[in-house]
């Protein structure tokens, strides 16, 4: 289920409000360009600045807009082991297909802090879930060993989104963990490596824009034509360097303004890009064929 391009969407604004037609305009474009997946309320949903009302609001529009075409994997993590599972707990009663749990940040737990947590989590609810690691976000990193010993304890946390960028850690991952277990990609760059260890896609932020490309690439990585894959994977990765010339999701939504697909707006902390940085997306969006 867990597998090929699946969006990390950005969630739309309009006069400081969730867009919700854009949203639902966002989703079906996706669909439409061979996305497998799409995962709302994460890193690049802006998940941090939404009301708890906003947050299951913009889930359930998803669920209902995808109606079953892919699956809906609800970003639904927190630092609180208590709000992730109320969180959680909603998801799965609206009917996502699975949930993404970012491990806590900023109180920085130990190893065994990170294992109680999403074990109480996967204990709350019946849906897979997906552990999300991201240490130069959060603060601590979930040890290989860690993930290894919450996929063989608990039957319903089935992958992982790995964005530590270290493919040795991702290797050992697969090696400690069952071969059915997930190991998704959490950096559009590292996307191809990654495949190549028994990697099985990506939860991808170019996507946004560059959907129908993305897919394509681990399409023909699965098909076996590496050298299809490469030229796409070299194609992107200008464009995957841009998007992260600012932070996420910053210039992949100032790309999507530009592009048309959505309004640029962002929630403060989250401002606008420097104008240096901004001629830098404009000139890599033309060069792609994205902007005339």
């Amino acid at each position: 289920m867990f597998k090929g391009s699946i969006v990390a969407i950005v969630t739309p604004f309009k006069n400081g409000m969730v867009d919700e037609k854009k949203l639902r305009d966002l989703i079906d474009f996706q669909i439409e360009n061979g996305t497998s997946g799409i995962v709302p309320c994460g890193t690049t949903g802006e998940s941090a600045t939404l009301s708890f009302l906003e947050h299951d609001k913009v889930i359930e529009i998803t669920i209902d807009q995808v109606k079953k075409r892919v699956p809906v994997i609800a970003g639904t993590g927190s630092n609180s082991t208590e709000e992730a599972i109320t969180l959680t707990k909603h998801a799965a009663e609206s009917g996502a297909d699975a949930s993404l749990q970012v491990s806590p940040y900023y109180n920085r737990p130990t190893q065994r802090g990170l294992y109680e947590h999403f074990k109480a989590i996967a204990e709350a609810v019946d849906i897979p879930i997906i552990l999300y690691n991201i240490a130069s976000r959060t603060g601590v990193n979930i040890e290989p060993e860690t993930i290894a010993r919450l996929a063989g304890d608990c039957k319903n946390i089935v992958g992982v989104k790995e964005a530590s960028g270290s493919l040795d850690q991702m290797s050992r991952i697969k090696q400690l963990c069952p071969p059915s277990f997930c190991l998704i990609s959490g950096d559009d760059s590292l996307t191809l490596p990654v495949l190549s260890i028994g990697g099985t896609g990506i939860i991808s932020v170019v996507a946004n824009i560059a959907p129908k490309d993305v897919a394509e690439m681990v399409l023909e990585f699965e098909k076996g034509n590496l050298k299809k894959a490469k030229e796409l994977h070299f194609k992107l990765l200008p464009l995957i360097k841009t998007c992260f010339l600012e932070t996420n999701p910053i210039p992949v939504k100032t790309a999507m303004g530009m592009m048309g697909l959505c309004e640029p707006d962002l929630r403060l902390p989250m401002c606008s890009m420097s104008p240096e940085n901004l001629e830098k997306l404009k000139k890599a969006l033309k060069d792609y064929g994205l902007l005339k």
